[in-house]
């Protein structure tokens, strides 16, 4: 009994104290694993929900510059339009009073071309030369 007793004393000693120890050791360091994993997925789980918000927030800012941008493209355009009609329409006056001028003139030059052959023909007919205010009566006449 009395060898039982040291077997078991020395069994307790060297082998039962360095196995507890050693399992008592593995099983907090299983422990302290099990709380890292709890406290990595965690935070895995507030990184997916950050990441959520800034890409929704980025998305979101995405839209408001595409928006911004057709609104100034739209605004561009419009003006581009109306200066482009301004523009036609400047030309469009710039001719008409081109046309007026041009037609004003044809039509002085056809009128002097006119007196003269009216004051040709007077002559002929007539057999003389009128004096000034003669001509320039009949022209008159001849051109109304």
């Amino acid at each position: 009994m009395v060898n039982f007793a040291i077997v078991l004393w020395v069994l307790y000693k060297f082998a039962y104290k360095p196995v507890l120890k050693t399992l008592n050791s593995r099983t907090n360091k299983i422990e302290k694993g099990l709380e890292d994993a709890d406290a990595a997925g965690k935070k895995l789980e507030e990184i997916v929900e950050k990441e959520k918000a800034v890409m929704a927030k980025a998305k979101k800012e995405a839209q408001e510059i595409i928006k911004t941008a057709e609104d100034q493209a739209k605004a561009n355009s419009m003006s581009i339009v109306l200066e482009a009609r301004n523009q036609g329409e400047k030309l469009l006056v710039g001719a008409k009073s081109q046309i007026e001028q041009e037609k004003n003139k044809m039509l002085s030059e056809v009128k002097g071309e006119i007196a003269n052959l009216v004051v040709l023909a007077t002559e002929k007919i007539i057999g003389e030369k009128l004096d000034k205010e003669k001509d320039k009566e009949l022209i008159e006449k001849a051109i109304r």
